[in-house]
């Protein structure tokens, strides 16, 4: 469905780079992003967390590298991943040196943890003789010793600082393929922080809430922060951090996108919390359809309704819908229009090889309409 002018978002203009083959920034699309938690010294455990994150949808995952066993299971990693692998670097720069010979595609410095100019300048050199981009990453819980005694405490300002500073030492180098986070766990200290760099640079942004909680807690302050931001047209790739999988992180990326109108991947589906009236048990139900339809990519919308009195007007706006009806009888919507009715017993599995042979039809669709414009 297309997006009503009243929901326009005027995205702020950023200039582009390439993070690997991905274009972020300009009018590239908002990239999603996760990170590995496995140890990256165990190549297998790690590639096969990467597939999973590659079937949710992710564009480029983050790996960490904290010893000299991490980057040399780096190039293993790299050759086995289809998307592009930023190096998250603390501590030791020389981590950085060896994971831009590995080949990734990104290097993630954290300015108030990776030391001297000098070896900022060794990470510099490293990048531009690997053909790497570079994310510097200011994070509220780790902000440099002069800016804290500068400020007193992490604050918008001290965040933004630390930023431009570790931004004229990559343009000073003649280095502009960066893109930068100002992340904070208090998503009103990010937020502001954004706003007050987004009038500054015109380097594309990444956007999170760093340490936001578990599945429930992180992705409702992830929503409001990182919705907000994207709401304001800030931001060029987000990652959701959560203490939950990385695919999880993705998910939830993904709706915040689809819930702006920003970018659309596999099925958003609408349903109610269900109450009395319902003529099946949608909660269960919802829940058992999220999991089916999770190898759905094609975009398409599915009402997922109890009873009649909302059922209705959902469906008039989704591809497909389903309103509860009595006596395990419910109605079921093709195109906003009604079209059956289908059994309780066989619900589910009806409804799966509707929204299936959707998706092919509208792949099938685009097919045919990129074959004739070529």
């Amino acid at each position: 469905m297309s997006i009503r002018p009243w929901r326009d978002i005027a995205r702020r203009q950023s200039r582009q780079i390439m993070v690997g083959n991905v274009p972020v920034g300009g009018d590239a699309p908002i990239t999603v992003q996760t990170m590995t938690n496995t140890p990256t010294s165990d190549a297998k455990a790690t590639i096969d967390q990467i597939r999973r994150c590659e079937d949710a949808g992710v564009d480029i995952i983050r790996v960490s590298c904290p010893d000299v066993e991490s980057t040399a299971a780096m190039k293993q990693i790299v050759r086995a991943a289809k998307v592009p692998i930023v190096a998250d670097i603390h501590f030791h720069y020389k981590r950085a040196l060896e994971a831009a010979d590995a080949g990734a595609a990104c290097l993630r410095i954290n300015p108030g943890n990776i030391g001297s100019e000098t070896r900022v300048k060794e990470v510099i050199a490293a990048a531009k003789a690997n053909g790497c981009a570079i994310r510097i990453g200011v994070n509220g819980g780790s902000l440099e010793k002069d800016l804290l005694e500068k400020y007193g405490e992490p604050c918008p300002e001290a965040l933004v600082e630390s930023a431009l500073d570790h931004i004229k030492i990559l343009q000073d180098h003649d280095f502009h393929e960066f893109k930068v986070a100002v992340k904070a766990s208090d998503h009103f200290l990010a937020v502001a922080a954004y706003q007050q760099l987004a009038e500054t640079v015109d380097c594309p942004l990444h956007l999170g809430i760093t340490e936001a909680g578990g599945l429930i807690g992180g992705t409702v302050k992830s929503a409001i922060g990182i919705g907000s931001l994207l709401w304001f047209g800030i931001g060029d790739t987000i990652r959701v951090s959560l203490s939950a999988e990385p695919e999880e992180e993705v998910r939830v990326g993904y709706e915040i996108l689809k819930t702006l109108g920003i970018r659309t991947r596999g099925v958003r589906i609408v349903s109610c919390p269900s109450c009395a009236r319902q003529g099946f048990d949608v909660i269960r139900t919802v829940q058992t359809l999220e999991e089916r339809l999770q190898h759905i990519h094609t975009p398409l919308s599915l009402s997922v309704l109890g009873c009649v009195v909302n059922g209705p007007g959902e469906a008039r706006e989704t591809d497909i819908g389903i309103t509860g009806g009595g006596a395990g009888k419910h109605m079921v919507y093709l195109s906003g229009v009604t079209d059956h009715h289908v059994q309780n017993d066989e619900m589910i599995e009806h409804i799966v090889a509707l929204v299936e042979a959707k998706a092919a039809e509208i792949e099938a669709s685009e097919e045919a309409h990129a074959a004739a414009a070529e």
